[in-house]
């Protein structure tokens, strides 16, 4: 690929996978629904998981595959993400998933099992707390994969979409097991039910930003800035910065021009310290440059020479000159 798409082309890519979260997981749970249970638990959950390891196969080199605005808003608070690109991200998300609620909403007009809506069976304290754990978990799992190059990379996908599933498998009996804003804000959107709706806004973000952090802490390294062309960034291994694994450039002196023209350009300095890689890759790449000419080091030294002495001749005769005329 030439280069990353524009950001417009990016936030397209999150909105179509977005809709394809919401379609193919909140279309597993109308079936289990409608067929008595035809899926379970364990189909279900495992819909969730193989949609966003489908999903970031698909659009991972493209947008860095968030899907989740708690996701992107948690890289945008580390610094992994530039704010005006989440927000072109969390936009596309919600879009992408209320577009895939009404799809569902035009199949069943019945609206069974709410089309997939998310409202907790416990309190709305435990739910918080779980969706916010749920959430951190996840969370903990994309930042390694994505921002860490000791991590495995072309595993991502298989990370990232087995949390979501094993998530959904313990979870989803609870709250739903969201992990996701935009996941709950399509479902409700289209069939009403907002129920509890809060818990799956502030959950989701607070575990992700925990999350994030959490592993930044473990890592040792401070929150650094993303840059402009995410990978993710983005949060898919398209990229991977870690520069804990960086070594330390090599404190060196920069030569004065004098120096950098000298033929002892590699002499060792006053602390006995070469004058650097730079300056040795400069000269090798010049020697080459005259091998390929056809031409020899050699021959310039003796022009040199010879120069130096047809200069000292003239000198001299210049000075036998003046003396013959006095």
């Amino acid at each position: 690929m030439a280069g990353r798409p524009d950001l417009t082309r990016r936030a397209l890519a999150e909105g179509l996978a977005a809709f394809a979260l919401v379609f193919a997981g909140c279309g597993a749970v109308i079936a289990n629904t409608v067929h008595a249970g035809a899926l379970g638990g364990i189909g279900v959950s495992a819909t969730f998981g193989l949609i966003v390891m489908a999903m970031i196969y698909a659009t991972g080199h493209l947008s860095g595959a968030h899907i989740n605005p708690a996701v992107t808003i948690a890289f945008t608070l580390t610094r992994h993400f530039p704010l005006r690109d989440a927000v072109a991200y969390v936009g596309a998300q919600l879009a992408g998933a209320a577009a895939g609620a009404f799809v569902l909403l035009a199949a069943w007009s019945d609206q069974p099992a709410q089309l997939g809506a998310t409202v907790p069976s416990v309190g709305a304290g435990t739910a918080l707390l779980y969706e916010a754990i749920l959430t951190a978990v996840l969370m903990f799992v994309i930042v390694a994969v994505a921002t860490d190059t000791r991590a495995v990379g072309a595993a991502a996908a298989l990370a990232i979409g087995g949390t979501v599933g094993l998530d959904a498998l313990f979870g989803g009996p609870i709250t739903g097991a969201s992990m996701n804003p935009a996941r709950s804000f399509g479902p409700a959107l289209a069939s009403g039910t907002w129920t509890d709706f809060w818990i799956y806004l502030v959950g989701p973000i607070v575990g992700a930003a925990g999350g994030a952090l959490a592993y930044q802490l473990i890592r040792g390294e401070h929150p650094r800035a993303a840059l402009a062309s995410a990978t993710s960034t983005g949060t898919c291994p398209t990229r991977r910065a870690d520069r804990s694994t960086r070594s330390a450039p090599r404190a060196t002196r920069s030569p004065s021009a004098s120096e950098r023209w000298s033929r002892s350009w590699t002499r060792a300095d006053s602390a006995g310290r070469s004058r650097g890689r730079h300056g040795r890759r400069r000269r090798s790449r010049r020697r080459g440059r005259r091998r390929r000419r056809g031409q020899r080091p050699g021959k310039w030294i003796a022009v040199h020479v010879a120069l130096c002495h047809h200069a000292v001749a003239a000198g001299g005769l210049r000075r036998v000159q003046r003396t013959v005329g006095e």
